[in-house]
């Protein structure tokens, strides 16, 4: 029975279900690598997989969280990257760096970035994956608050089964800008004509004779 317990089983156990939505995840961010022209396993569209509708609504989640993980940790990468040095690592300048209370800064405001890659390897299992997701995706969807990715359900069945295919991809590529008719406003283009005057009857001084008359 379900007694009010959250997600889908997906017909596996829990660990079974929680390495597949993790190797899922993993899987769309690292489409966003560079591949080879004639590389094996290069995907057809980065930033998208085709997968079972039900997958993709579990792996949605997991894929929002760790995009909003890497989101908040960019301040804190840009404050280290005031403290940090371009000397090679063991030289003579390196060392002094590391001597320096400069170095104590730089480590004071890169321990909040340290934090969220680690917690992100616990969640995603793959460390290029992570790398990935800090380098190139959260500095892409730095500004939005949320809704990173989009399922979209496929018409066409998987070929053996027939389970309900979709499309989990990133939003910000192939979004559909829809453009919205504006409604005419016809109170600026109708010119009012201007009312003429009423005209003035000049009254003759033998009309009111001849009205009396009749």
């Amino acid at each position: 029975m379900r007694h009010r317990k959250r997600g889908r089983t997906l017909g596996r156990s829990s660990s079974h279900r929680k390495a597949m939505i993790r190797n899922l995840a993993s899987s769309l961010f690292l489409t966003e690598r560079e591949y080879e022209p004639e590389e094996d396993g290069a995907p057809k569209v980065p930033g998208r997989v085709v997968t079972t509708l039900q997958k993709a609504k579990e792996a949605r989640s997991l894929v929002e969280k760790c995009i909003t993980l890497a989101r908040h940790s960019i301040p804190a990468q840009e404050e280290a990257r005031k403290f940090e040095t371009d000397a090679e690592r063991n030289t003579d300048q390196w060392r002094s760096w590391r001597k320096s209370e400069q170095w104590q800064k730089w480590c004071a405001a890169i321990a909040p970035v340290v934090t969220a890659r680690r917690r992100a390897v616990q969640l995603l299992g793959d460390k290029e994956a992570v790398q990935i997701l800090f380098d190139e995706i959260a500095p892409r969807f730095e500004d939005r608050p949320g809704g990173y990715t989009r399922v979209v359900r496929l018409a066409t069945p998987r070929l053996g089964d027939g389970g309900t295919q979709a499309i989990f991809e990133f939003v910000g590529v192939r979004d559909r800008v829809v453009q919205r008719s504006v409604a005419p406003s016809f109170e600026d283009d109708v010119v009012k004509a201007p009312r003429k005057p009423a005209a003035e009857e000049t009254a003759e001084p033998g009309d009111a004779e001849k009205k009396d008359a009749e």
